[in-house]
């Protein structure tokens, strides 16, 4: 088809040369070189690197990056600030978005959630413009939230009704997984709308051709578990440390990536209880933790124990060790659970039980032979079924049948 101009909105884009996540990148990328006009809109996220130079003006800065233009808000944010600076800077966010999307000559639109407020400039152009939008849900907001119990009755109701509006409103809805596409059904989403493009595994920046890198505090003949991740209430990371507990005098050495505001407690907590197995590292930019990653023995997997986590999560970092070859250790059941069994290439271990989870580690930890067996299985998984470049191409094409006309009854408000 001729050629789109596309504005993408997701906030917490990075290149690959920060070190959160990529997808929108790879999208936007894959979007440009099929001969697109894309524009990709984003705010200051924690950790990321938009790969544009220079100060801002008027709040805002331009350039361009791998074949498309971003423009990039100065609205800082991150996992490390309070639930209050988190909302204003969504909020913030929504307002400059909804002013670019109401002034460019768009033929579609990609709100992609976290956060929900994404959708607010969506629904904007939709009823203003007429404006066909792609609503990807990365996160199923609310049901995470009140999960979690985070937030309130009031807070999760008015959510309710952001999601539901964006669902019934979008031309599509990509979903990450099949029980975040369940979600956007239950949000009224038409069945025949919603596709699930998974998270997938970027086979170029992780994997066996990449040389080896281990940190200082890593003994020789140590076996180093990696975890790369949000330290945040969400990620239970409490339980790597009541494994590490059990794991004392054991040749293993757990190594937790990241940040988050979860962070300062776990290492006063690791520090209080002398758990010397225990290193804590900053975020590292993508290159970085992919050498980490091909000088580790073990990926680790670990959320909360909330049951509606089995099937809503699909998280970069465990493409990320499949990728690079890693045999997984999860805490997860459901559909990470049946990833890992495929092959196999991990062991999951039952939400909550820290016990399991230091067994498993323990058993790969004297099996190097395992560990090669499920590292080679996690690796060919990654090159038959989560090859970043084949979702791209689905991807794409459900933006690009999006942005066909709607019909004149869509733009009456649900």
């Amino acid at each position: 088809m001729p050629g789109l101009r596309i504005l993408y909105l997701h906030q917490h884009f990075s290149t690959p040369a920060g070190a959160t996540g990529t997808r929108s990148h790879a999208m936007a990328r894959a979007l440009a070189a099929r001969g697109h006009a894309v524009t990709l809109a984003c705010g200051q996220y924690a950790g990321a690197v938009t790969g544009l130079e220079g100060g801002f003006r008027r709040g805002r800065r331009e350039g361009r990056v791998a074949g498309f233009r971003v423009v990039e808000f100065a609205i800082p944010c991150g996992n490390a600030q309070g639930l209050a600076a988190r909302a204003a800077a969504f909020l913030r966010y929504a307002a400059r978005a909804t002013a670019l999307a109401l002034s460019g000559p768009w033929d579609v639109l990609v709100a992609s959630s976290t956060p929900l407020t994404v959708a607010l400039p969506a629904l904007a152009a939709r009823q203003m413009r007429g404006l066909p939008f792609v609503f990807e849900i990365r996160d199923p907001w609310p049901g995470l939230p009140r999960a979690m119990g985070i937030g309130s009755p009031p807070l999760w109701a008015a959510m309710d009704r952001l999601a539901d509006a964006a669902c019934r409103r979008a031309a599509a809805v990509v979903a990450l997984s099949e029980g975040m596409a369940e979600t956007a059904r239950a949000h009224g989403a038409a069945p025949g709308a919603v596709h699930v493009v998974p998270n997938g595994s970027d086979l170029d920046l992780f994997g066996p051709q990449v040389a080896p890198w281990r940190p200082e505090m890593a003994g020789s003949e140590e076996v180093v578990a990696v975890y790369a991740g949000a330290h945040g209430r969400a990620n239970g990371l409490d339980q790597l440390l009541d494994a590490a507990a059990l794991l004392r005098g054991a040749p293993l050495r757990l190594v937790l990536v990241g940040q988050g505001a979860g962070k300062p407690r776990l290492l006063a907590r690791a520090a209080a209880e002398g758990l010397g197995n225990v290193s804590f590292l900053d975020p590292l930019p993508k290159p970085r933790l992919a050498a980490l990653l091909a000088g580790s023995q073990i990926g680790l997997q670990c959320l909360a124990p909330v049951a509606d986590f089995a099937e809503w999560t699909a998280p970069n970092k465990l493409m990320d060790y499949l990728a690079a070859g890693l045999p997984v250790v999860s805490n997860l059941p459901g559909r990470a659970a049946r990833l890992l069994a495929q092959g196999p290439c991990g062991i999951a271990t039952p939400p909550g039980d820290a016990a399991a989870l230091a067994e498993a580690l323990a058993v790969l930890a004297r099996d190097p032979a395992r560990r090669a067996a499920l590292g080679t299985a996690a690796r060919r998984q990654a090159v038959r079924r989560w090859d970043r470049r084949l979702l791209a191409a689905e991807f794409c094409a459900v933006v690009e049948a999006a942005a066909r006309p709607m019909p004149a009854r869509s733009l009456v408000p649900a």
